[in-house]
């Protein structure tokens, strides 16, 4: 059995807006049409899915592979299995891999950091087998980890068979799992995550430029990575920040490099235009209380231990309400982080957001006192 609160969200959250009318937030119009065979919007903050077509097509990532490539790099750094400042001895192979490069010589030491580099800005395919060897020995033992980190972040549509994203048969991701992997470096990685706004890199006397050109078009955007190949088509996953929202892009199979680079922009302004992510609760915020029958206190205050945030139509956020679902009964003890209720976000008939209330405190059990009068009081609830 649960007792149910329902409020009106904005009483407990003030909001005010003078540009948007009293009658309702203003029409989201459909998403502009870029040309793509896939395309996928979010907010990186909350996951809310702000725009697509075919978000779950399974397809050819080209360059877009390196970002699993990078992912699994910088995992093994954090983990301190290697250091930036090794070196790793660039075999013939790598040496000889065709397509995008940093121009590496075999032989040759380089280091970590420079191969990162030369990944990141210039989707070097050389570099991308030379870490892959130096990491797991050979090329295919790395693909196998990075399908290991991909299953772990729930990525369950990719399969990566290469460290570089050139063509093979079964080499392929969706636009919804390359926005879970963005997400995931982002969060995971906020010291190196920077690098992907690097716009020129020089090895070996040779300066490459970012191909990723709304770096130099949108101050906002700040990453990720491009692709292309005959059989993938022109690629991006782009990110962009404004203000406190952080958007990610995710835009597969358009024509050429203008194509891509306009309808990830188009998408970009689109989700910062008509969306907005707000934050809801505060972590340790006391959202509610509860009653906690045979306990040392008799109210466990309830909150979130992070930070909540929402995202919404823009303009909607003062017609947000808020039911919480909370035990008719909960005894002592409880532990702080115990979930003890549901808080679910209503705009109008659609549900927005499902988040557990936690104990902030530990309420222990009350005294022989405390829980004889409460055992009494129980009788007639």
């Amino acid at each position: 059995m649960f007792q149910r609160l329902t409020f009106a969200f904005a009483s407990l959250v003030l909001f005010v807006s003078s540009a948007v009318p009293a009658t309702g937030p203003m029409p989201t119009p459909a998403p502009p049409i870029i040309g793509a065979k896939s395309y996928l919007v979010i907010d990186s903050r909350t996951g809310r899915e702000l725009a697509s077509l075919n978000p779950d097509s399974a397809l050819a990532p080209a360059s877009l592979t390196k970002l699993m490539t990078t992912y699994v790099v910088f995992s093994a750094l954090k983990q301190g299995q290697i250091d930036l400042e090794d070196e790793v001895t660039i075999s013939e192979k790598a040496w000889r891999t065709e397509g995008s490069r940093m121009f590496i010589e075999v032989g040759t030491r380089v280091s970590i950091k420079d191969l990162l580099l030369g990944i990141i800005v210039q989707s070097g395919n050389d570099a991308s087998v030379a870490l892959a060897e130096h990491i797991a020995g050979t090329e295919s033992v790395f693909a196998e980890m990075m399908n290991q980190y991909a299953a772990t972040m729930g990525m369950h549509s990719s399969h990566f068979l290469n460290a570089t994203g050139l063509p093979a048969e079964g080499h392929t991701t969706t636009a919804r799992d390359l926005t879970t992997l963005a997400r995931a470096m982002i969060a995971e990685f906020p010291d190196y995550y920077p690098w992907h706004s690097i716009k020129e890199f020089t090895y070996n006397n040779i300066k490459q430029s970012n191909r990723n050109s709304l770096l130099w078009r949108d101050a906002s955007v700040d990453g990720l990575k491009t692709g292309h190949t005959d059989d993938a088509g022109y690629c991006l996953v782009a990110s962009a920040k404004r203000d406190n929202m952080r958007v990610i892009s995710v835009v597969l199979g358009t024509s050429s490099t203008k194509a891509r680079t306009d309808g990830s922009q188009a998408l970009l302004n689109y989700a910062f235009r008509f969306f907005e992510t707000r934050l809801l609760f505060k972590a340790g915020e006391e959202v509610t209380t509860a009653r906690v029958w045979k306990s040392a206190n008799e109210d466990s205050r309830l909150g979130v231990l992070e930070d909540l945030y929402i995202t919404v139509r823009r303009g909607a956020y003062d017609q947000l309400d808020s039911t919480l679902d909370i035990p008719a009964i909960v005894e002592a003890p409880v532990a702080a982080g115990q979930p003890l209720a549901e808080l679910k976000v209503h705009l109008g008939e659609e549900e927005l957001l499902s988040a557990p209330l936690l104990a902030l405190d530990d309420n222990p059990t009350g005294s022989v006192w405390q829980r004889a009068r409460d055992s009494v009081s129980l009788w007639f609830e």
